[in-house]
């Protein structure tokens, strides 16, 4: 083997090691081009090469960095240091790929359904959540067991004097 194909192969391993170090996860790699493609195939067995995961990997990683800098761009033309959506709808329109603009939005329109419905169930009852949560026991230094303060100074008041009459009861 000569010197030349040794860096070859020297750099393609450094480079290999670089793309899985920065790289997507490979099982969602693998799984998202799986489902794709058995939706496309009538073959159910699907293979995949290591080499085109890494492949389909880096492709999506650039594509990221690729719309990213772009979504930026259009961020700071508008003299904003946040990008938003609208920015990366932009993005995908500049960068020539105007077809998943709609799938984005429906997409993203899901995602802030799901998440406000999440968010308004957890925020209903916040006191009634609060007090339906069962104290915790700690040890109060006597090797006994009390429970833990409620964040209520009436209630932890009335739970101090508690725990005091059982203490005293169990000296006895």
């Amino acid at each position: 083997m000569s010197e030349i194909e040794k860096q070859k192969e020297k750099v393609v391993a450094e480079a290999t090691v670089q793309i899985d170090q920065e790289g997507l996860p490979k099982t969602i790699v693998r799984r998202v081009v799986k489902e794709k493609l058995s939706q496309l195939s009538t073959d159910t067995d699907i293979s995949l090469l290591r080499d085109s995961l890494l492949a389909f990997s880096e492709s999506a990683r650039l594509f990221i960095h690729y719309l990213s800098a772009t979504a930026n761009d259009i961020c700071k033309e508008s003299k904003r240091q946040t990008i938003n959506a609208e920015d990366v709808f932009k993005a995908l329109e500049e960068i020539e790929f105007p077809e998943l603009i709609e799938p984005l939005k429906a997409s993203l329109e899901g995602f802030r359904e799901k998440n406000s419905k999440r968010k308004s169930a957890s925020s209903k009852s916040p006191e009634s959540n609060k007090k339906a949560k069962l104290k915790e026991p700690v040890e109060n230094g006597k090797g006994k067991m009390k429970e833990q303060p409620s964040g209520n100074e009436n209630e932890d008041a009335q739970a101090g004097e508690e725990v005091n009459e059982v203490e005293d009861s169990v000296d006895d």
